[in-house]
């Protein structure tokens, strides 16, 4: 009895194209690609591998005479190349297999084909270490370049370069003998000086936060490698912190009086480090590291800083033509 309502046959045609295992326009079409190349699901890839070579030497066309000799042999030789193709890939001769012994999944089938065909074989794992490979030559050559640029910009900072210049002289740094200097010009002896000057400011010059001199343990490979040793050292860190502070209710010292005044401020490591020696000793001062005196000290300085900006004439006039201007924003047309 055959269907008589659209639905019954949208059915019965799914039914019937699932039912066979081959498809045109996959693997090998509607041939089984085991007897393209006349060997066994069980065979080995060696046995594949063999299977082809003898198969590819007899009908290669460059081994035929005639026009249409070489064109059946080229047909021919595509079906046990692309036969070939599908089975020595252990995925593809995977998804082979799952076909044949499921052939009603034919979207599955499709999906599973063209997705292989389309996806570059690449590991992802190689991709990975290429891509943080990259980002840590970027991230060292940017940290390189500002630490350069923070050097640079101190050594035309008069009080930074004439401090510079004078610990160069008392150092012996500077080249003062002239006859040594006989012969070169005033460019290169300016350029020796700034040379002096710059090695200078590195070694003396403490440059903070985020235009520090940079060190290797800051590449992000070095940071993944070393994740599980800082890992460890944050739990331990962790519960001798609980340990000291909580259970046995020990004063704090003066670097964990920084840690919570830094906690409390939202500051990260560059920014911390930034603050000058002086500020963080008047934090101390302050007892910002209790909670209750540090929002309290917060509340004073937002205080201070709206007074400031109530008296500020740009911020006056921004407040007021905010408030004649209450209408949305509109971009285009209306």
């Amino acid at each position: 009895m055959w269907p008589t309502t659209p639905a019954t046959l949208f059915i019965w045609l799914v039914l019937i194209q699932g039912s066979y295992a081959l498809y045109e326009g996959m693997y090998c079409g509607k041939e089984n690609c085991y007897e393209v190349l006349g060997v066994g699901r069980d065979d080995s890839k060696g046995d594949i591998a063999k299977a082809y070579r003898k198969l590819a030497r007899k009908w290669h066309p460059d081994m035929h005479q005639g026009a249409e000799a070489k064109a059946t042999a080229e047909k021919e030789f595509q079906r046990i190349a692309t036969a070939y193709e599908i089975l020595r890939d252990a995925d593809s001769k995977t998804d082979y297999d799952y076909m044949l012994d499921n052939p009603d999944e034919f979207y599955w089938h499709y999906y599973r084909y063209y997705y292989r065909r389309v996806t570059p074989k690449v590991d992802v794992r190689l991709v990975i270490a290429v891509t943080i490979t990259v980002i840590s030559a970027c991230q060292y050559y940017v940290a390189w370049n500002n630490y350069r640029s923070a050097v640079s910009y101190l050594l035309q900072v008069p009080k930074h370069r004439t401090r510079a210049m004078q610990i160069a002289r008392e150092e012996k740094l500077l080249e003062t003998d002239k006859k040594k200097l006989r012969g070169k010009s005033k460019s290169e002896i300016r350029e020796e000086e700034e040379e002096v000057l710059k090695k200078v400011i590195e070694e003396k010059m403490d440059i903070r936060g985020g235009y520090s001199k940079p060190h290797w343990t800051d590449i992000l490979w070095v940071r993944i490698i070393l994740l599980p040793y800082t890992t460890a050292l944050y739990i331990k860190w962790y519960v001798t912190w609980i340990w000291r502070f909580n259970i046995k209710k020990e004063e704090f010292g003066e670097e964990e009086k920084f840690y919570l005044i830094q906690k409390y401020m939202n500051c990260t490591k560059t920014q911390w480090e930034s603050v000058d020696d002086e500020q963080k000793r008047e934090y101390l001062k302050l007892r910002l590291w209790k909670k209750a005196e540090f929002d309290e000290w917060k509340a004073e300085r937002e205080a201070e800083m709206k007074a400031k900006l109530a008296e500020s004439s740009r911020y006056k006039s921004i407040r007021r033509y905010l408030k004649n201007n209450k209408q949305q924003m509109t971009f285009g047309p209306e």
